[in-house]
Formats: C-alpha cells, structure tokens, sequence
C-alpha cells in the first residue's frame, strides 16, 4: 500500500454512533452486534468523544451498576481526528506518536466520514512488510498473559489493562485453552454475565500457528478467519505469544525506523569524517555509486558528486546554481511535492521513489532521500539527497511479475493470477450479495490444426482466439489461458443468468467466424460450460470443476455450445431462447401482435378525449405473454425499435380505417422506449407515417418516461419541438416515481403529465398514504395548470378513487372504473358509435 495512499481510501464509512446519554450497556450491545471496535458520541451533529473496546478493560465487572453509567461518562474525549485526505503514511505515525487506535477521518467542512484503526492499516499495507519480517518470531515482543480459569472477570480484565489486549485463559482442567479478548469484554457489558470465572467464557478452541510459520501466513489466516489473534506455540506445542495485526504493524514501523536510525547514524559518521578530513570525504562521495546532490536550505545546487553527472548527464558546471526542477519530469503534480516538503519540515528526512528525466530528455525511476542538515540550533542550513538510478532494477521487476501470472504466448493472465482474482471476486460477491460467473472455453478439434498445419500456425490460432474472446467480454471482465486451449473467463457482478448467456452466445459467435492464420483459412468451433456463484460453487477450485464438467457436456451434446452446470437453469434459459426467438419471428411477421386501445375520460364531461396504444402478445405455443415479459426482452435483444416501428404502424392503419368509414377517432398516444426516441430519424419517419396513412396533424401522439429526457435534455428539445410541429402531443408517463426534474417541464415543449397510479390509488389507503398521497398529487397538478399542462389520473379504479380527485385540477381520467383496454372493434362499439 502507497504511503501517499488518501486515508479515505481504506476508511470504514459506516460510523456506528450515539449520544452522550446512552448507557454503556446498550452501546457495547450496538458494538457486539455491528462488531464494530468503537462508538462515535455525537452531540448536535458533532463528535464529543469515542469509547472503544480498549476502554472496556476499565470497567469495573464486578459492579453492575456500572454497565449502566451513561457513555459521556466513561468516553474518552477530545477525538484525534484527520481529513481525509490526509496521507496513509502520516495516519501510521499519528497512531504511533499518539499511541493510539482510532483516527476519525473527516471531510472539508470538519464533518465526521468514516474511522481509521491499526488493524485498516495493517490490513491495507500490502505484503512487502510481511516478507522483510518473514517469521512470526519476528514481531513478538514478549511472553503472552495467562490466566488461569478460576480467575474472576473482573480480576482478568485488570490484568489485561495492564499487560495487553487479550489473554490466554486455562479453561478448564484438562488442560484445554481458550481466548479472551477486548472484544469479548465489549460482549460482556453488553450481556452482563457476573463477576464469574473466566474459563467459561473464554472462546474455544485456541487457534495457533507455529514460532516458525511466515508472517504472511499468519496474516491470510487472520484474514480469512476474521480473528484479531493467533496463539503463537514452539515445536513442543506451548503457547509462546500472541500475534495480532497490531504486532505486526509495530515489527513492520520497527524495521523502518531501525533502516532510518542506519542511514541518520551513516550520515553522522560522514559528517564527523568530514570536520576531522574533508578531502577525505570529498573522495568517498566522488567514489561513490550513488547521486548525490548537496542544496542551500533554499534549495539551490552547490556541490553534485561524479555519480549524479553521469547518471543525469548534466555536468557541475550546468548544475550548480540550478535546482533538482531541472530534472522534473512532468510525471509528478504539485500535490507530491507539498507533501515531500511537508515531510523534510515535519521529520527532516524524506524517501521515495521518483520519475525524473535526464539532459537528453529521457525518463529514469530513481530512489530518492533526502536529509536536512541542522546548525545546533537545529535550523536547517542544507539539503542532502541520494539517489540510484533503479529503471532497469523495476523493469525486471515488472518481467518477472509478469512470467509469473501471465501467459507467455496470449499475454492474458494464467492460472495463478486468475485464482487471486477470483478469489478476491468471490470475497465481493460475498460482501455484496452478487452473483458471478466463470465460462471454461475449450476450443474443438485445437489438435487437428497442430497435427495438420504445425504449432507455429496452433500458436498465431491461440492470439487470435485471445483477441477475438477478450473483444466480446465485458470491461470489468477477466480473460484467462490455463494452458494449451484452455481459456476461462470471470465474470463478476451479474444482473441475471441472461447476462452470462449473452455472454457465452457472443463468445461463441466470436469463434465461429473463419480465421486467416498464416496463409491457411479454417472455421473453429468452441464448447463453453459455464458455473455461477453462490449456487454452483463458494470456492475458487469448486466454481472451475463445476465449469469444466459444464464443458465437456457441452461437447457430448454436440459441441460449439454452452452448458450451465445445473439442468435446471438450462432448461429456464432454452425457455428464455425459445421466447425470444418467437419473439423476433412475431416481429417480423407481425402474427399474434395486437393493440388494444384504452380511453382518456374528460373527468368534467365525461367525453373520450385520447386512447392509449397498448400492445398485445399471443403466441400459438407460448400463449398470452404478459407485455412486463416481453418488453423487457425486447429492449434487451434490440427488438425494441423494430416492434415499436410496428405498433406504430398497426396504429396508424386502424386510425385510417376508422376515418375512412366516417368516424371521428380520439388522439392516441404511444409508448415511445427510450432506443425509439433517440434512434436518428425519428421524426422524418413519424410524418412519413402520417403521409402514408392520411393521417391529420397530431392524430397520433406518444408518452416517455421521465429517464428518458434527463441525460440529454438539450438535444430532446430539438425532438420534441420537432414533434410538436407534427402537432403530436407529448406526454410524461408515471409523473413523480423517478428523478423529477423541474427544468425540463418548462424547458422541454411537454402537453400533458400523467400522474401515476400509486398516488391516485394511495388516496383512498390508510391516513399516512392519503396525506402523502394529496400532498405530490396537489402539488404535481397545480404545478401543471401553472405551466399549460393537462393532467391525466392513471389507474383509477373504483368510484371512491374518482371522488377523491374532484378537489385537483386533473383533466383526464384513465383506468378500468372508466375503461378497460379493448380491442379495435369493441373500442368501436363504445366509445366511437
């Protein structure tokens, strides 16, 4: 983990707090139920004080009455707090100075956003720590507590007051261990058990690692086991300490400090060399490998040793008088170097690794350190900085890294790194409560093209699968080669099982394309199996053999297919193929689409003043198909516009019909989706439509949801003004349920607003739904009568329903108390004879 790294970064956001007068019982049980290690107390909006599980230890257990004891009482106050953005490396040394826990992290204005503790730290610091200290030995600092069973609780949390922050309890007589901790004391205020013996209480079993085991061991089991401890035993079994994220954060501050205490007492032993023999010195540093540079304490270049010419390729002469800018590279923003200055103020010192740039204008990564030389009065009177030229150093970094996870020939990840990945996606997936997806990709007859054409052309095969493969997954997505032609894709955060058969239908459609490989041209076929998370498999290696054996009975069954691992959800995603495939058949042929018109009442005189389009689906295997099903598979399949093309059609045929025999049809409004209305000539293919049919100006006008115009408002005043000219009418639908922009309504060139059913049905529910339901239907129809806007009652049902709208201003009524959607003839028959 960067040092730069914002502490917002690696905040928990979800503070848990309370006031001043809440009991300690009820906050510890707040504690013991979010498992969080500290309470924020607020007052007026503010942070007053923090109680954490370390101030359990200091409550008394063998005194009830002090579990009740309101929580200002015991909190500890002031609350260390930093901003947020404030950088990881200075959070580490604020806890160490402070010697404490928790930082409060806080935003612009002072406001309280999240906590910071040591364990989010250690958590957070990345491994290399880890590898520097290597075995648990290295980090324990002396011989754990241990108390014996029968000691009373209230005796043990004494003992843990003054020795640390958990103890290993003897729990019974047969000589079994337990563990307690301050979280357990939070518990115990929480569930007073009485001033007992501790052995019962104490958690079983003992969980232990070995003397001997790696620290990064150690922390992947506190990690996956969600414990704070470890009892650390020898080879004979006993129990020698107690390891937690906090000893491991102190080995880790140990080193650091002990690698700074080696370069200060280097420097002084230079400093004497220099008083007693300069010229001595000034041979070691003309001899030395490293860059060095000497600055005034305004920065300004007086003495450059051999190394820094030879590495930056400016001589003395062009350096001195100068400042480091003058190897800037333009890589680094103002923002790095105020915190490199405000660490030289704050500790004198200063290391990092920094881009700069050589006279020739090429880039080098260096190791940079930076010492201020203090006078005795302990002012600074220069600067001095080393630095290595380390380029080729994280160059072969970055090849070794990449051998190890990626593939040689793809360059996609291999196994190794695909196992982190999933393991971590299945980590979020848990946290989330989100499915995922893993599809084994195994290329058919791969052998034949080695054994025919030569691995050579096998090889070129395998980069162009990887290409087309990564080309048809998702951004977020992740391609993996696990050997030979082996691929296997992780696909995290899924909506829905469609999503990943989507997936696994372009991936497929992807390989079926010929390929050119070196002058031969083949067709490919692949076999997918494909496995979700959590239904098929929790683990890493459970969700890859689920997928693979989906593969192979992807290639029983016929191969260049996919498989799920469970028949079931074949068999629900064949019905969703089947349905969909019927689906686009029906549009384009038209067969089992119908529209059925449903009246606009003019509430004042009870006249049919508009219709609604509604369409219809019967098929002749799948039955009456509720449009809340295939509409949405409409517009995922991209049948949207097709279909909405069509049912404008039928419309606008039945409109004409009904002219021409001498009736005086209503306007009627149609649903417009969101791909219809930003599809490029809408409007050119509207007043064809109306050209084609006869239709008179505004015959036909059209309703879009509220999402639609948010985005692009602008751009849909140009449609719908060019709309309007039509002389459609435009109408929002389901007013008030989404985001309610008020611009757009006297912005946007809109005729009617149509209020939607959960207000007009609420009216006639319980007083909480009535008021609530008045208040928006109030509000939103006096602001439409202000605005020129008819308003239309969607979803009335019942003569109640009616009544209770007498008292707004609502112009249109639509519902089955006033009329059921119908078909063509019937709509006829009632409303046009």
């Amino acid at each position: 983990m960067s040092q730069e790294l914002p502490i917002e970064r690696i905040m928990h956001a979800a503070l848990l707090t309370c006031d001043p007068t809440t009991l300690l019982s009820e906050a510890a049980s707040r504690m013991a139920e979010r498992r969080c290690s500290s309470i924020l107390v607020m007052q007026a909006g503010k942070p007053v004080g923090i109680w954490t599980e370390r101030d359990a230890l200091a409550v008394d257990f063998s005194d009830l009455a002090a579990m009740q004891r309101p929580i200002a009482e015991v909190m500890s106050s002031p609350v260390s707090s930093l901003h947020r953005r404030t950088p990881v490396g200075e959070a580490m040394l604020v806890l160490d100075v402070d010697n404490r826990r928790h930082l409060l992290v806080v935003g612009d204005a002072g406001e309280p956003l999240g906590m910071v503790t040591q364990t989010d730290l250690a958590v957070n610091q990345g491994i290399e720590p880890y590898l520097r200290l290597r075995e648990i030995s290295s980090v324990l600092s002396h011989c754990p507590l241990v108390l014996p069973g029968h000691l009373l609780l209230a005796e043990a949390a004494v003992a843990m007051r003054q020795h640390g922050d958990a103890a290993v309890v003897e729990a019974n007589g047969a000589g079994e261990l337990g563990i307690i901790t301050e979280r357990d004391m939070v518990r115990f205020i929480a569930r007073y058990p009485g001033n007992t013996p501790v052995g019962p209480l104490a958690s079983r079993p003992l969980i232990t690692v070995a003397q001997e085991d790696t620290l990064i061991h150690a922390r992947d089991r506190l990690i996956d086991l969600r414990l704070r401890h470890l009892a650390v035993v020898d080879a004979g079994g006993q129990v020698v300490g107690l390891l937690g994220f906090r000893d491991m954060l102190a080995g880790a501050e140990r080193l650091y400090v002990e690698d700074l205490r080696r370069a200060l007492e280097q420097r002084d032993k230079a400093l004497a060399l220099s008083r007693k023999n300069l010229q001595m010195a000034e041979r070691v540093i003309d001899a030395s490998l490293e860059g060095i540079i000497l600055t005034d304490h305004h920065g300004v270049i007086e003495y450059v040793n051999p190394a820094f010419c030879q590495v930056t390729g400016y001589s003395e002469e062009e350096a001195i008088g100068r400042t480091p800018s003058l190897l800037s590279s333009g890589r680094h923003d103002a923002v790095f170097y105020r915190c490199m200055w405000h660490e030289l103020d704050l500790h004198r010192y200063w290391r990092g690794e920094v881009w700069n740039r050589r006279k020739g204008g090429a880039l080098y990564l260096e190791r940079l350190t930076i010492t201020a030389i203090t006078d005795d009065n302990d002012r600074v009177t220069h600067y001095a900085a080393l630095f290595t030229d380390i380029t080729l150093v994280r160059e072969n970094e970055e090849r070794v890294r990449r051998l190890a996870y990626y593939d040689a020939l793809t360059r996609l990840p291999n196994r190794r790194l695909l196992e982190d990945r999933l393991g971590l996606a299945i980590r979020h997936a848990h946290r989330q409560q989100q499915r995922l997806a893993v599809i084994f990709i195994d290329l058919d007859h791969f052998k034949q093209v080695n054994d025919t054409l030569g691995h050579a052309v096998g090889d070129e095969l395998l980069l162009q699968v990887a290409q087309r493969l990564q080309a048809r997954l998702r951004e977020d997505d992740t391609l993996a080669r696990l050997g030979g032609d082996e691929f296997l894709a992780l696909l995290p955060e899924l909506d829905g099982i469609e999503e990943v058969t989507r997936v696994a239908r372009r991936l497929i459609d992807a390989i079926s394309r010929p390929f050119e490989v070196l002058g031969n041209t083949f067709r490919m076929g692949c076999s997918l199996g494909i496995s979700l998370y959590p239904e098929d498999g929790t683990t890493a290696d459970t969700l890859v053999r689920s997928a693979d054996t989906a593969m192979y009975r992807a290639k029983r069954e016929g191969r260049n297919t996919y498989r799920l691992f469970r028949a079931e959800m074949n068999d629900h995603d064949s019905c969703l193929l089947a349905l969909e495939s019927a689906l686009r058949d029906t549009v384009e042929s038209g067969e089992g689409l119908a529209v059925h018109y449903q009246p606009l009442i003019s509430r004042d005189s009870g006249e049919v003043e508009g219709a609604e389009a509604l369409v219809r689906w019967e098929h002749p295997e799948f039955g009456s198909v509720s449009p809340a099903t295939f509409i949405p598979m409409a517009e995922r399949s991209g049948l949207i516009i097709p279909l909405g093309h069509r049912v404008m059609e039928q419309v606008a045929e039945q409109l004409s019909e009904w002219l021409k025999a001498g009736l005086n049809p209503p306007r009627v409004a149609v649903n417009l989706s969101a791909s219809q209305f930003w599809q490029r000539g809408l409007v050119e293919q509207i007043r064809q439509l109306f050209e084609d049919f006869s239709l008179p100006p505004g015959q036909i006008g059209f309703e879009l949801t509220e999402s639609v115009l948010l985005d692009r408002q602008q751009e849909a005043v140009a449609v719908l003004g060019a709309l309007r000219e039509l002389g459609c009418r435009i109408a929002i639908d389901d007013f008030g349920t989404g985001y309610s922009s008020l611009s757009y309504l006297q912005d946007l060139p809109l005729t009617t607003l149509k209020v939607d059913r959960r207000f007009v049905q609420r009216l006639t529910g319980d007083e909480s739904e009535r008021r609530g339901s008045a208040a928006i239907i109030a509000a939103v129809t006096g602001l439409a009568q202000e605005l020129g806007l008819r308003v239309v009652a969607e979803g009335v049902e019942t003569q109640e329903q009616l009544d209770a709208l007498a008292r707004y201003p609502v112009t249109l009524i639509q519902g089955y108390l006033t009329g059921r959607p119908v078909e063509a003839e019937t709509f006829v028959r009632r409303y046009l004879l």
